[in-house]
């Protein structure tokens, strides 16, 4: 096989302006293109962190899509590592973003010893941030 990276994930919407200020503001992103219009879809748009891309793209006209739920086969959610996951959770708290996943009552939370915590993109999409590398 010669597969050589992850290119890009493609995330449904049909709250698209608050993903794609989730996906810029609060994770960093860059907006590649935004294409209005886009075969039958008010938009899609890719947005690029590192060598990583999301395209992000509404329903089709006259479409609504299924809700995501946590007993759906398939990703589960997507993790990105960060220098520190409790300045992460204070500065996307300060940017008055506040959807997080829960554990024990606790945003930040430890699997195995690491630090890690879990929110929610506005189309539900849910968001790993964690400081270490599990394979290390």
């Amino acid at each position: 096989m010669s597969i050589k990276k992850v290119h890009h994930i493609c995330i449904q919407t049909e709250k698209y302006k608050e993903s794609l200020d989730f996906y810029t503001t609060i994770l960093g992103f860059q907006i590649v293109n935004e294409t209005p219009n886009f075969h039958g879809r008010s938009f899609n748009t890719w947005l690029k962190l590192g060598d990583f891309m999301i395209e992000l793209q509404t329903p089709k006209e006259g479409d609504n899509f299924n809700k995501w739920n946590s007993l759906n086969a398939g990703p589960v959610h997507m993790a990105f590592m960060v220098d520190d996951v409790e300045a992460e959770y204070e500065r996307i708290k300060s940017l008055g973003y506040n959807d997080f996943k829960l554990k024990n009552g606790k945003v930040v939370y430890k699997v195995l010893g690491e630090a890690l915590l879990k929110i929610k993109a506005p189309e539900g999409t849910e968001i790993e941030l964690r400081a270490t590398d599990i394979v290390s």
